[in-house]
């Protein structure tokens, strides 16, 4: 069902509650080449860590799902839906709930392949409208080209979004800064979009995510990836980011408490310039999924996150061939918030 009514509707903070979480399977050689198998092990690993906090949803086209179901094992329940490839972030729905968490609302934004990057994006284009349907979700038509990895919000009005992305001409070309951002606040329930002028460096293909850079720990609470290195260009990104938030109130007025994580991890020797950050992880329901790279940053990386989600079991998966493919974790999730209603799959009729 689709509908024009979303008042009352708000896109919760990662950190509360989930009913399930939503990946796909990649399977086109045509994108992934000689890495499919490779990636295919890591989207494996990266649902069975999900999977020990909350249920997955892997959504897999009808001719792989028997594949997938055997690989993944029954702790992954597998959804027989046409996807292009593994990037639910950014082609799932964006899960709304009404004031009362009765009711979920399934944000559809119109999706053109990362600016025309790719070629492949038709069936991902169709795959927020058809994941609505099967799960008996309401659906609204959200008409601005946006990416769920292009926004972050702390689920009480504030929300985080990078220039490069959202303001760049291959995906609103005849729309203004004002009515983005009045568009993405009226879509996800908030009041304040707070703009970091760049993404993570050299991220030609997403342009710029915020979910590279930047991850709201709690409200008011944001981590910042910035970098040990003194090139001039790595400088000014970081600084420049690091403005933005330090001059930034967010919609309940508080200023944000900014910590930085430096260190990235790399597989360049491996699969040729790669790169992931440890801020795009994933907070399942007690725990915090994070990419790894089988690096020596991995290790701080991960011990910084044990101090800050202290309540979180911090779980690292390696990650290099997501990274290879332009992305991690937090990537190839999309989080469906609990309510009061079951699920469609939660009733077995999946």
């Amino acid at each position: 069902m689709d509908t024009d009514d979303r008042t009352g509707f708000r896109v919760p903070a990662e950190w509360e509650p989930h009913s399930a979480c939503v990946m796909a399977w990649p399977w086109s050689r045509r994108i992934w080449g000689g890495q499919l198998g490779a990636v295919q092990q890591e989207v494996v690993e990266i649902a069975r860590a999900i999977a020990r906090f909350e249920p997955v949803l892997m959504i897999a086209r009808p001719r792989k799902a028997a594949r997938v179901r055997r690989l993944c094992g029954t702790a992954v329940s597998v959804l027989t839906l046409e996807a292009d490839d593994v990037w639910t972030r950014d082609t799932a729905p964006v899960f709304a709930v009404d004031e009362r968490r009765e009711t979920l609302l399934g944000l559809d934004f119109t999706f053109n392949g990362w600016g025309h990057k790719t070629a492949y994006w038709r069936r991902d284009a169709a795959l927020a409208a058809r994941l609505c349907r099967r799960l008996d979700v309401p659906r609204h038509r959200v008409h601005l080209v946006s990416e769920g990895g292009a926004v972050i919000t702390d689920g009480e009005g504030t929300l985080i979004a990078s220039e490069e992305c959202l303001l760049n001409p291959n995906r609103n070309p005849s729309t203004d800064r004002a009515v983005v951002e009045q568009v993405l606040a009226r879509a996800y329930g908030a009041s304040t979009v707070i703009w970091l002028p760049h993404g993570w460096p050299g991220d030609y293909f997403t342009d710029g995510h915020v979910d590279a850079v930047a991850a709201f720990l709690a409200p008011g609470r944001v981590l910042l990836q910035s970098t040990s290195d003194t090139g001039e260009w790595d400088t000014n990104w970081c600084a420049r980011n690091r403005e933005a938030l330090t001059s930034a109130v967010d919609a309940r007025g508080r200023r944000l408490e900014i910590i930085e994580i430096s260190d990235h991890a790399d597989a360049r020797a491996a699969k040729g310039a790669a790169a992931v950050s440890h801020v795009n992880f994933y907070l399942a329901n007690g725990a915090a999924v994070v990419p790894i790279m089988g690096q020596p940053q991995d290790a701080a990386a991960l011990d910084l996150l044990r101090e800050l989600l202290p309540c979180r079991e911090v779980v690292g998966v390696p990650s290099p061939t997501l990274a290879w493919g332009g992305g991690g974790v937090h990537c190839v999730t999309q989080p469906i918030p609990r309510t009061t209603r079951p699920l469609k799959t939660e009733q077995g009729q999946a």
